[in-house]
């Protein structure tokens, strides 16, 4: 739904109680529980009161799940899970004058589709949190399933120590993956941005993860010490064409163009990837690239063309096309 969406001001009705509107609606429950001093500001709010309030106003503004945007950013400022603000809401629990200031503003930031993850400062990605924000792409739901695919392949072998390389790391969110849930591999991660790397960073010393390595560079020239040597590569490319408009906003108007747009057809980067992982894997090494739902037939195409073999592509649990993998 167009135009601006603004979040409630508390104010007084013509009996001088007070109400929280949102401009045809109205926080009615917040008139009912919520007592006001002298100067009609209202001294606390409840659990349900709040939620229902930012569950209005995300609606509004069309971001695609309210319910859970609204009780995590409740949760965030108050310190509790997602399931705690449920029972909180449940017992009508009370929320001070101060916190209900705090989460209004986050709410009203959230409307304007600023992204939960920029305004909470953190992402999950399977069993690590990444911290997240300007300069770098958000991590993905779907990005957790085909970083399985790379787990997968890194525990079917039979090495030591294999080695797993992700091409253009971001958030550093896939590399951290794999070597937290594959604690034996040697993971090597390169990225071309310069404010992503630095988020990157941050998040795998967070991790605590000592088998990470990070560069800063193109993934076109990356590691070339490196070469034959490699069990897996994996790569969540740019891959949108550059004529497309990315459906969300918090896409469109947030995320840095460079790990949004591939090329024309949106398939420069995979090539790219392509190439790298060739001279990277030795014989018998798995590639995986995420991407567009309908770009698999025309990724298979080039990889085939390339030389790669086994080449296959996955859908994500929507059914809608989402990584290809192949054998060097």
């Amino acid at each position: 739904m167009g135009g601006e969406w603004i979040l409630p001001s508390i104010g007084g009705d013509s009996a001088g109680r007070p109400i929280v509107s949102l401009g045809a609606h109205c926080w009615a429950c917040v008139a009912r529980t919520a007592p006001a001093n002298r100067d009609n500001r209202v001294m606390f709010s409840t659990f349900r009161d709040l939620r229902e309030g930012a569950v209005t106003a995300l609606t509004a503004a069309g971001v695609p799940d309210p319910e859970v945007d609204s009780e995590l950013l409740i949760g965030h400022v108050l310190g509790m899970s997602r399931g705690e603000v449920q029972s909180s809401v449940a017992m009508d629990a009370r929320v001070s004058q101060d916190d209900t200031a705090e989460i209004e503003t986050l709410v009203r930031r959230r409307a304007t589709r600023e992204p939960l993850q920029h305004i909470t400062g953190r992402a999950p990605f399977r069993n690590v949190e990444l911290a997240v924000g300007p300069g770098v792409f958000v991590p993905r739901p779907e990005t957790e399933q085909v970083a399985q695919f790379a787990i997968d392949a890194l525990l079917a072998t039979a090495e030591p120590a294999p080695i797993a390389i992700d091409l253009g790391t971001g958030s550093g969110a896939i590399a951290i993956a794999l070597a937290t849930e594959v604690s034996h591999s040697r993971v090597f991660a390169v990225e071309l941005s310069p404010e992503a790397h630095e988020w990157a960073s941050r998040n795998v010393v967070a991790s605590g993860a000592g088998n990470v390595e990070l560069r800063l560079g193109d993934l076109a020239t990356a590691f070339p010490e490196l070469d034959g040597q490699v069990a897996v590569v994996i790569s969540n490319p740019p891959y949108i064409p550059a004529e497309a408009i990315p459906r969300d906003l918090e896409v469109r108007n947030y995320d840095p163009p460079t790990a949004l747009y591939g090329g024309a057809d949106g398939l420069d980067i995979v090539k790219a990837v392509s190439r790298t992982a060739w001279r990277l894997l030795y014989a018998g090494g798995t590639l995986v690239i995420e991407h567009g739902e309908l770009q698999g037939a025309a990724i298979r195409a080039l990889l085939k063309a390339d030389g790669w073999r086994a080449t296959a592509t996955h859908p994500d649990l929507l059914g809608r096309d989402r990584a290809t993998t192949a054998l060097r």
